[in-house]
C-alpha cells in the first residue's frame, strides 16, 4: 500500500464502510502493525473526525454515531469546470440523457457548501453554450455498450446500414469514440474490411458484445484517424487553398477545422481532400475573406460556375 496519508484515508473509508473494526482487522487491511493503526486513529482525531475506541485485548474502532464527512470541497475553478461540463453534455441534446444530467447536478449540489452551490447554479443559469447538437441518433443504448467494449477491449458485432451497401454484419474491435459536427462515430479494426474503419452511430442498428478481447494500439486517437481517413480516401480531390486571413478570424468561421491550417506569409493554407468540387466551392464562397485556389482545376471551375450563377440571379 502507498504512504501514510493514503493509509489514513483508507482507514477512514474502512470505518465508514464496515462500521466497527478491530485493531487486528485494520492492521491486516492496511498492512501495518496495531501500534501504527493507533497512530492513524490519532491522525483522524487531529483532523476533527470523532473515532470511538473500544477497550480490550483487541479493542475495536468505529466512527461516532451520526458523524458525516464535511461537504465536498471544490475550488472556484473546479466548480466552473464541473458546471461547464454538465452544460456541454446538456447542449448535445442526446436522447435519454437529460434526466441523468439533472440527477448528477442535484447530487453535486447536495454535497456542496452553500457558497459553491450558489456559484454552480449561477453558471447553469447565466451561461449558454451554443454547441452543435446531436443530429438524430440512436440514444445512449448505442453509446453505452460501445464505451463498455472500448474500456474492456472487447470485440463487438455491428449491424451496420449504408445507402451504398445496405445492411452488413461486421466484427469490430472498437478503439475510440468521436463527436464531430453533430454526429457520433466509433473507430476501430473491422474484420470484414481487414483495416481500420470509422462508423457513424446513426447507421448502427444493433451492437452485440462478444467474449473475444483485443489489445488496443497505444496512443490511438479517434479524431486523428478520422482526419487521416478523410484526407486519404481514394478518388477524393486534393484541395489546396490559401485563405487570406488570420487564425483568429479563421477559427470564428471554421471552428475546429482551423487547427488543420498551416501558417504562410500571406495567409493560412488549407490542405484537405473532398469528394465534391461543387460543394466545396459553394462552401468557400461563404467565407467573408479572400482566398486563392492553388489546386485542383475542378475547384476553380466550380467557383467560376458558382459566380456565373450568382451573376445571372443578380441580373434578374
Amino acid at each position: 500500500m502507498s504512504g501514510p496519508t493514503i493509509r489514513v484515508l483508507t482507514l477512514l473509508e474502512l470505518l465508514q464502510t464496515h462500521g466497527r473494526m478491530t485493531g487486528t482487522e485494520l492492521a491486516r487491511r492496511l498492512e501495518v502493525d496495531k501500534r501504527t493503526v493507533r497512530r492513524y486513529i490519532r491522525a483522524l482525531e487531529d483532523l476533527g473526525i470523532p473515532v470511538t475506541t473500544e477497550q480490550g485485548r483487541d479493542g475495536g474502532y468505529r466512527l461516532m454515531a451520526g458523524f458525516k464527512l464535511p461537504p465536498m470541497m471544490f475550488t472556484n475553478e473546479e466548480t466552473l469546470a464541473l458546471s461547464l461540463g454538465l452544460l456541454a453534455a446538456s447542449a448535445l441534446q442526446m436522447a435519454d440523457t437529460q434526466p441523468a444530467i439533472s440527477s448528477v447536478q442535484a447530487k453535486l449540489e447536495r454535497v456542496m457548501p452553500d457558497k459553491l452551490k450558489s456559484r454552480a447554479r449561477a453558471i447553469s443559469e447565466h451561461i449558454r453554450l451554443m454547441l452543435p447538437s446531436s443530429l438524430p441518433e440512436p440514444s445512449p443504448t448505442h453509446l453505452e455498450p460501445l464505451l463498455t467494449a472500448i474500456q474492456a477491449q472487447q470485440a463487438i458485432n455491428l449491424s451496420y446500414a449504408t445507402e451504398e451497401q445496405g445492411l452488413t454484419n461486421r466484427r469490430v474491435e472498437p478503439y475510440g469514440l468521436l463527436f464531430r459536427r453533430g454526429r457520433w462515430y466509433v473507430s476501430g479494426y473491422c474484420h470484414l474490411r481487414r483495416d481500420l474503419r470509422t462508423f457513424r452511430l446513426d447507421r448502427i442498428q444493433r451492437v452485440q458484445l462478444l467474449a473475444l478481447t483485443f489489445i488496443r494500439p497505444d496512443g490511438f486517437d479517434a479524431a486523428e484517424h478520422f482526419r487521416h481517413s478523410l484526407n486519404n480516401m481514394q478518388g477524393n480531390l486534393h484541395i489546396r487553398v490559401l485563405l487570406h486571413t488570420d487564425r483568429e478570424r479563421a477559427f470564428d468561421m471554421l471552428g475546429s477545422t482551423a487547427a488543420m491550417l498551416e501558417e504562410r506569409p500571406d495567409g493560412l493554407l488549407l490542405d484537405i481532400r473532398s469528394d465534391c468540387a461543387q460543394w466545396f466551392g459553394q462552401w468557400l464562397c461563404q467565407m467573408p475573406f479572400d482566398f486563392t485556389v492553388i489546386e485542383p482545376e475542378e475547384l476553380k471551375q466550380a467557383i467560376q460556375d458558382q459566380a456565373q450563377r450568382l451573376m445571372t440571379l443578380a441580373g434578374r
